[in-house]
C-alpha cells in the first residue's frame, strides 16, 4: 500500500465543495464556541473553562471504547440485552468475549470478495512466495498489504469488535514495524498465529508465540544471538515493553539494591537481568543453512543448541542451574516474567488506559493486576482480565477523558455512517483512503520503534494528526462509488418523513453520536441545514440535489465535531 510507492490520490479530497463547506461550518461554530480563538481541540476543552461532561449511556460507552462505534441498530441490540444496564452490559461483554459464538459472515463475506491472495497461506508457502522468489516490491510485502486492508475492514464491518480492539492492543504491546524486508512478508503469519491466535486467551502462550515468531525474531535481532555473539535488543524490550515495563526498571545499580519478597523473588529488574535473559535466549533463531542466509530455510523457529551460552543463570532473583535441557533457560525466563506480579500491574495497566482512560486509577489497575496473577495458567486469562476492567465501574462512569486516534476515527465514521467501502488493493477510492490515512501518522504497523503507538490523548490531539484526519473525514463524506452513488450515502439513509432541518440534524445527530448534542452546537448543524428557511419546514429533498449534497456536509460536520471525537 502506502510502502509500496504506488498509491496516491488522484485529487484534492479536501478541497471539493462539500469538504469547503463542511470546514466553513466547522471553523464558525468553532470559532463562536472558542470566542474567536481559534479551533477548539479535545486538550482546550479539557481546561477551566470546560462545561460539565454528561456522562452518555451505558451502551454508547461499551460501543465506543470497546468497540470501534456504533454502527445503526448496534444501540437498540445492546438495550435489548437485558432490564437494566447491568444486565446489559455484562451480556454484550460476555457475548463479545466469545467470539466465536457471534455470527461474523457478512463481514467474512467481504473478505472473501475482497480478493485477498495472501491471507490464508501459511508461514513456509509466506516465505516461499514472498522472500525465497525474490518477488518485485509490491509483490513481497503483499501480506502486510492484504493484512493492513483485511484490518481496516474487520474493524469497520466486524459483529465480534471487542475482538478487534484487543488485537489492535496486542499488536501495539508487541510492536513491530511490519514493513521491513522479512518482516511485511510474514505478516499474515504474524497477524493470524500469533497476535489473533492468542488476542483473548493466555498471557504466557502469547509470549512464547511472539519470542518464537518470524517477525519478532528479526526485527530484534534475537535470531542472532548466540554465546560468542549476544546481542541484548530482544531480552531489553522483553522486560521493559512487554512484561515488568520501564516502571520496574531499577537501572544500572546492582543486583543486591533491588527490593525483593520472601522468595527472594526482585520487584523489578536491572541491566544484570538484561544481560541474564540474553543469555537464556541464545540459540533462539530461525531456520536457515547457512545461519545468515535466512532465504536458505523456511523462516521457521528453531533451537541452535551449539549457540546456546550453557552457564547457570540468574534472573530476577531466581538461579538458572547450568546446562538445562534444550530451551529450558528461555522457557524458564518466560514463565518468570509472565507470572510476575510487575508484568501483572503493567499489563493490567495497559489493558485499563485502551479500555477506560488514559490514567486509571490505581484501584482499578490493581484489582486487573490480581486477576492476573490468579488466572496465569487459564486459557482464557486475558479475557478475564478485560471482563474485570469492562464491568468495573470506572468504566461505566469515565467519559470525554480519551480521544478518539486517527484509525478509531475513520473506522467510527465509516460504521456510523453504514458506509460501503471496498479496501481493495489496487482500487482508486482505496488508493486515496491509503494515501489519506498515511497521512495522519497512525498507519497500521507503521511505528519504527518498539515501544507503540502513543495510547495518550495528548499524543492525537495535534494540529496535524487531527486537521489530516478531518481531512480524510471529509473525503469519506464526498467520495463516490463507480455507479456515482456516495459510498456514505446520508439521503438513502435518511427516513422519508425526516426533512425538516430540525427533523434531519436530529436524526443523524442520534445516528452519529448516539446521544444528544449541546444546544448550541446542535444549532450550529441545523443552521446549516436550514440556511435561513424556517428549521421546521420541510424540505424538498427528495428533488432537490444541491439540498442532498448540504445534507452530506451536516452529516459531515457532526462527524467533525468535538463530541465525535471523545471515546
Amino acid at each position: 500500500m502506502a510502502r509500496s510507492g504506488r498509491r496516491r490520490a488522484t485529487a484534492d479530497p479536501g478541497n471539493s465543495p462539500i469538504s469547503r463547506s463542511i470546514r466553513r461550518a466547522f471553523d464558525d461554530a468553532a470559532m463562536r464556541r472558542s470566542g474567536g480563538a481559534g479551533l477548539e481541540t479535545p486538550a482546550s476543552r479539557q481546561g477551566p473553562s470546560r462545561a460539565p461532561v454528561v456522562v452518555p449511556p451505558v451502551s454508547v460507552i461499551a460501543l465506543s471504547r470497546a468497540a470501534y462505534g456504533p454502527r445503526p441498530g448496534d444501540v437498540a441490540a445492546f438495550d435489548a440485552l437485558g432490564a437494566d444496564d447491568d444486565q446489559r452490559l455484562q451480556a454484550w461483554v460476555d457475548q463479545q468475549l466469545a467470539p466465536g459464538s457471534i455470527d461474523d459472515s457478512a463481514a467474512e463475506a467481504r473478505i472473501a470478495a475482497s480478493g485477498y491472495t495472501t491471507l490464508g497461506k501459511s508461514l513456509a508457502q509466506l516465505w516461499a512466495d514472498h522472500v525465497v522468489a525474490d518477488p518485485e516490491w509490491s509483490e513481497r510485502i503483499r501480506p502486510a498489504t492484504e493484512t493492513t486492508l483485511a484490518t481496516f475492514l474487520r474493524a469497520a464491518y466486524s459483529k465480534r469488535q471487542l475482538f478487534e480492539v484487543m488485537v489492535d492492543f496486542w499488536h501495539n504491546h508487541f510492536s513491530i514495524y511490519g514493513w521491513e524486508f522479512y518482516e511485511a512478508p510474514t505478516w499474515v503469519y504474524y497477524d493470524r498465529d500469533v497476535i489473533r491466535a492468542n488476542a483473548l486467551g493466555n498471557f504466557r502462550t502469547m509470549l512464547e508465540a511472539v519470542a518464537k515468531s518470524t517477525p519478532m525474531l528479526v526485527y530484534l535481532d534475537n535470531w542472532l544471538n548466540s554465546a560468542d555473539g549476544p546481542n541484548e535488543n530482544y531480552a531489553r524490550e522483553l522486560m521493559e515493553l512487554h512484561t515488568l515495563g520501564d516502571e520496574n526498571y531499577y537501572g544500572a545499580v546492582p543486583r543486591n539494591q533491588v527490593p525483593t519478597d520472601a522468595q527472594g523473588l526482585q520487584a523489578g529488574f536491572v541491566d544484570e537481568d538484561v544481560f541474564a535473559v540474553t543469555r537464556c535466549l541464545t540459540g533462539w533463531s530461525i531456520n536457515a543453512d547457512p545461519w545468515w542466509d535466512l532465504e536458505s530455510g523456511n523462516a521457521a523457529f528453531l533451537y541452535r543448541s551449539d549457540w546456546h551460552e550453557n552457564g547457570a543463570k540468574n534472573v530476577l532473583g531466581v538461579q538458572l542451574p547450568a546446562n538445562q535441557p534444550a530451551e529450558k533457560d528461555g522457557q524458564d525466563v518466560l514463565d518468570i516474567l509472565a507470572t510476575h506480579p510487575g508484568t501483572a500491574s503493567f499489563v493490567a495497566r495497559k489493558i485499563c488506559r485502551r479500555l477506560i482512560g488514559d490514567f486509571p486509577s490505581a484501584s482499578i489497575v490493581a484489582t486487573a493486576a490480581q486477576v492476573f496473577l490468579d488466572q496465569s495458567t487459564a486459557p482464557d486469562q486475558i479475557a478475564q482480565v478485560v471482563r474485570t476492567v469492562l464491568l468495573s465501574s470506572e468504566f461505566r462512569t469515565t467519559w470525554a477523558v480519551k480521544v478518539k486516534r486517527p484509525f478509531d476515527t475513520a473506522v467510527s465514521v465509516l460504521r456510523a455512517g453504514d458506509a460501503d467501502f471496498p479496501f481493495i488493493d489496487d482500487d482508486p477510492d482505496t488508493n486515496t483512503f491509503d494515501w489519506l490515512f498515511y497521512n495522519t501518522g497512525h498507519y497500521p504497523f507503521g511505528w519504527h520503534p518498539p515501544n507503540g503507538y502513543p495510547d495518550f490523548s495528548e499524543a492525537w490531539v495535534s494540529s496535524g494528526a487531527r486537521v489530516l484526519s478531518w481531512k480524510l473525514t471529509n473525503w469519506l463524506i464526498d467520495v463516490e462509488d463507480p455507479s456515482g452513488n456516495y459510498r456514505l450515502d446520508a439521503f438513502a439513509q435518511t427516513p422519508v418523513e425526516v426533512r425538516s432541518a430540525n427533523a434531519l440534524a436530529d436524526f443523524w445527530i442520534d445516528r452519529v453520536l448516539a446521544r444528544a448534542m449541546s444546544s448550541a452546537d446542535r444549532q450550529q448543524v441545523v443552521d446549516l441545514m436550514a440556511q435561513g428557511v424556517n428549521a421546521d419546514f420541510d424540505l424538498p429533498l427528495d428533488t432537490d440535489s444541491e439540498l442532498r449534497d448540504r445534507l452530506q456536509t451536516m452529516v459531515g460536520l457532526i462527524f467533525l465535531s468535538p463530541d465525535f471525537l471523545w471515546r
